[in-house]
């Protein structure tokens, strides 16, 4: 099953009623041709266009989705000069669970003191997933950042000590202490620090709003500023920040938006299927 379908646009190919995409994944338009004064939006959100990564003729728009979006018709909007044109998408709720997970109390209702700390590193973090990077780093379909079996899938709605906080916004792998935990593509990182709900975490910026997220590890092997290639060891798997036994969280931010991350490198490693047709 394809969780993204790649719509081809301008002029639309033959497109019957609003194109569906579960909620907290994301949609990826591919054009044929497209004025170049085109922008577009989604909700309030402004959409790069980009080129697609094996088709020289195309572009493309990768439309993350929110997980807290509310099922319906959502417009996706192209505007260019003498013109607009509109895609449908029908948000549906998807087949996600819950699970109820016991911690130490403190990482459920932190104090005044961590209260604070947790508000300064969302707020820092936020403005880095919030930062478009022209240059493209990635130039290869994405990786799994470690082969294990996946202990908990993204979306699943969270109780902390039976009480519902949170919804599961990354995959989280198993991982023995001091595993090794790899780049899933060329980057260069912008976080390498210990954070109180993530531990120790590493975020790869890979260039035009992506970001892959690497948490609770027990070593970090990288530091802010590093250049990273694809598979390179950043870190080893632990236990640190909220969690209740060692793992890899394994997240993804979309043009600020926390998108399943492994649905996301279906969507984008399937635009690397493209072969182009000899002359």
């Amino acid at each position: 099953m394809k969780y993204v379908i790649a719509l081809l646009l301008w002029l639309p190919l033959t497109l019957s009623g609003a194109q569906s995409v579960v909620k907290g994944t994301t949609k990826i338009l591919t054009f044929s041709k497209i004025p170049a004064d085109a922008t577009l939006t989604f909700g309030n959100k402004s959409i790069p266009i980009l080129q697609h990564p094996s088709d020289t003729s195309k572009r493309i728009a990768l439309i993350p989705v929110n997980y807290r979006s509310h099922p319906g018709l959502k417009t996706v909007r192209i505007t260019y000069t003498g013109g607009q044109k509109t895609v449908e998408l029908n948000i549906t709720q998807g087949n996600y669970t819950s699970e109820t997970i016991t911690v130490a109390s403190s990482k459920v209702t932190p104090n005044k003191t961590q209260r604070e700390r947790t508000t300064r590193e969302y707020h820092d973090a936020m403005k880095i997933y919030g930062t478009f990077t022209k240059k493209r780093y990635w130039h290869q379909p994405f990786i799994a950042p470690m082969d294990s079996h996946i202990t908990s899938q993204f979306g699943t709605a969270r109780m902390y000590n039976n009480t519902l906080k949170s919804y599961h916004s990354g995959t989280d792998f198993r991982a023995a202490m001091r595993t090794p935990i790899h780049a899933t593509n060329d980057g260069v990182v912008v976080i390498a620090k210990d954070r109180y709900y993530a531990g120790n975490s590493i975020v790869i910026d890979h260039g035009e709003g992506i970001y892959s997220c690497y948490y609770h590890l027990s070593a970090l092997h990288v530091k802010k500023g590093d250049i990273v290639k694809q598979g390179a060891v950043i870190g080893l798997s632990g236990r640190s920040g909220r969690v209740t036994g060692p793992h890899l969280h394994y997240a993804m931010m979309v043009h600020g938006t926390q998108v399943d991350p492994l649905k996301f490198h279906q969507a984008i490693n399937h635009l690397f299927e493209y072969v182009p047709q000899a002359q």
